[in-house]
């Protein structure tokens, strides 16, 4: 790419295909005023079933406030919204759950990197509390390692993901033996 060219912003659909030549499944732009935030999620998460709330940087309750989160969200206009679908050996297959997720979560951090090589500004959110780390600094009592790095999740931010992948035209689940994944850069 020639240098003139590395701060000028993409169209969305360029932004759609680079993201799916990195490993998506399915992309999809839609506008944040469509995006649907409720704050009950952040209540799902305070259940602690997957037992990061309060033990990661980027879950709750050390995320933020869910009503300043959502005011930030509603700041940017567009999102780009991906999946990935992982294959399992069966519905118990957790190093395969696990593999998709680290999957997921290089594909995170690359779609942030596309964005970075454009010049343009996003929030990266992706699934589940951040996994960029081993272990989170928070566990061990220091500071986050990587903070421009970290990654909370759409549902951290009170998005409803099933709902957000039915606008997008995309499955929330994707059969058996399948684990999906979502994340979004809004823009």
């Amino acid at each position: 790419m020639p240098e003139a060219w590395e701060n000028i912003t993409p169209e969305p659909e360029v932004l759609k295909e680079e993201i799916l030549r990195l490993g998506a499944k399915a992309v999809a732009v839609i506008s944040v005023e469509n995006i649907s935030f409720d704050t009950a999620f952040r209540d799902m998460c305070a259940s602690n079933a997957c037992g990061n709330y309060g033990k990661n940087y980027m879950c709750p309750p050390d995320v933020g406030e869910i009503d300043g989160l959502i005011r930030e969200a509603k700041t940017y206009s567009h999102a780009i919204v991906y999946q990935t679908i992982g294959l399992l050996e069966d519905s118990y297959d957790f190093e395969g759950m696990m593999g998709a997720g680290q999957f997921h979560n290089d594909l995170v951090q690359n779609v942030r990197a596309l964005f970075g090589k454009y010049g343009q500004k996003a929030l990266h959110l992706g699934a589940g509390g951040c996994r960029l780390c081993p272990v989170c600094g928070k566990k061990t009592g220091e500071p986050c390692r990587f903070p421009h790095k970290a990654l909370a999740s759409l549902e951290s931010y009170g998005i409803n993901v099933s709902k957000l992948a039915a606008q997008c035209g995309m499955r929330y689940i994707n059969g058996e033996n399948t684990v999906t994944y979502f994340g979004a850069a809004l823009f």
